[in-house]
């Protein structure tokens, strides 16, 4: 135990439906004992619900519009039947995805194929089902084009595009076509060396969350589809991708606080906050501290439908919202969110395996599950876990590292230290909150032979775990 120790917490938002299934810890016991550890657990009412107020927001603005849940954020297949259920289309990204969709059914107006490597297999499946496909690169295209040939049939595109303008500079990006050469690229190239190529319209999907460059994409998508408008070539849809924010923290003050701290433990100001002082990210050199922690913005208050809505009323320089620019031209908006769509629809469960010190004297926790079970691009998954103790323990604090299963030194789950209320013990349950956006899936392995965790799909109404 640590008495010196000041901790820095990042409570997440928990909703009903969480509560609820901790509060019956038999359930979540019986399906680890039959499933090991750990389980994802998965709520697709919340996955439903967000996609609905996307789909109101549009509705506001009387526009035409599909919300396509992108696949790749998590690999359970109800939630593809569920976007079904609800009229919702499905983003593919791999041969797997796209065939799974058709095989549930889901209307090929329903699908869009933007993998970023396209093989002949994947391509050949999108032409016989009329999938419409994203064309990034002109080695695509000719292998789209060869297959169409062989198949004597035409296929529905659309056009990446990228390089858009931003305060006077291009914003860089390996996908797509440059917008400066977009025009040429679709009025001329497309008809004369891809005549079996459908042209519906344009994609992009930008890095980062910034509502501006969102909206100055996408005005730019608009002028661009107003030249070819003049040629008479139609853009039927523009495709905006992802990236809408999500908020996973109750407080801005605990976030603002932690990446205080973080900085400060960094430069040993303080007490470390991440094992062996890691700064996410970060460069530390003579002292000072270089760029910030390469971690997902946790708190965000502008969030899903209300940060899609803010760039529909992103305004050009004339002070014309965007939603009355796609609305005059007739043009269908479309989306592609993954995280968003999946906020609040899972939870991951791990059983803990044993408790000893380091080296140093830290307390660690291991669990039965790796680190890539819960891992995405981002240094490090900033919410505090659930502790669901198998006996009452006296109430003191604990303060340590959880660990996992691989071969490692560097195999933390989490790399912030935790605080618990009660000392662990062997057979206790971590909760981890909202992970079914791009943590379950994006980067598991099964290294050393060890089994994929078990994906359960939580019926609220009959307080059951199915099978997914």
């Amino acid at each position: 135990m640590s008495t010196a120790y000041k901790h820095t917490p990042l409570t997440p938002i928990i909703v009903p439906w969480v509560n609820e299934i901790i509060r019956n810890k038999q359930l979540i016991q019986e399906a680890i004992e039959q499933h090991h550890s750990p389980i994802n657990i998965h709520h697709l009412r919340s996955f439903e619900e967000n996609i609905t107020a996307f789909k109101a927001v549009f509705q506001k603005y009387e526009l035409k519009h599909q919300v396509f849940f992108a696949r790749k954020a998590n690999k359970a297949i109800s939630f593809v039947k569920s976007a079904k259920e609800i009229g919702a289309g499905v983003d593919t990204a791999s041969f797997r995805e796209l065939d799974q969709a058709l095989k549930e059914g889901i209307p090929p107006h329903h699908i869009v194929l933007t993998a970023a490597v396209k093989n002949n297999r994947l391509i050949e499946l999108a032409i016989k089902n009329q999938i419409p496909i994203t064309i990034d690169n002109i080695d695509e295209c000719n292998l789209i084009h060869e297959i169409c040939e062989e198949l004597d049939t035409q296929t529905p595109i659309i056009v990446r595009v990228s390089g858009f303008d931003f305060m006077g500079q291009k914003m860089p990006s390996r996908f797509g076509f440059d917008i400066d050469l977009a025009k040429e690229l679709i009025s001329q190239t497309l008809p004369s060396r891809y005549p079996r190529f459908n042209y519906l319209g344009l994609h992009f999907h930008l890095n980062g969350y910034s509502i501006p460059q969102r909206g100055e994409a996408l005005l730019q998508c608009i002028a661009l589809s107003d030249l070819l408008r003049a040629q008479r070539i139609e853009t039927q849809i523009i495709d905006i991708g992802g990236g809408y924010l999500i908020n996973y923290l109750s407080s801005r003050q605990e976030w603002d606080s932690f990446l205080a701290e973080l900085k400060s433990a960094v430069l040993y100001q303080r007490t470390p906050i991440t094992y062996d002082r890691d700064p996410l990210g970060m460069t530390i050199l003579d002292g000072r501290i270089y760029g910030e922690p390469a971690v997902y913005p946790y708190y965000n208050e502008v969030n899903k439908a209300q940060f899609l809505e803010e760039i529909l009323i992103y305004k050009n320089k004339d002070g014309v919202p965007i939603h009355e620019l796609i609305h005059d031209r007739e043009i269908e908006l479309r989306i592609e969110p993954g995280r968003s769509t999946l906020d609040q629809a899972g939870i991951t469960v791990a059983k803990v395996a044993f408790r000893k010190p380091d080296t140093n004297g830290e307390l660690l926790i291991g669990l039965e599950m790796n680190r890539t079970q819960l891992r995405s691009s981002s240094a490090d998954f900033l919410l505090d876990p659930i502790h669901l103790p198998t006996t009452e323990g006296s109430e003191e604090e604990y303060y340590g590292y959880l660990v996992g299963a691989y071969c490692l030194e560097q195999e933390f789950i989490l790399k912030r230290k935790i605080k618990f209320n009660t000392f662990p013990q062997i057979g206790d349950l971590i909760v981890f909150v909202n992970t079914a956006g791009y943590m379950m899936h994006f980067y598991e392995s099964e290294a050393h032979l060890f089994e994929l965790a078990k994906n359960l799909i939580y019926n609220q109404d009959l307080q059951q775990l199915i099978e997914d």
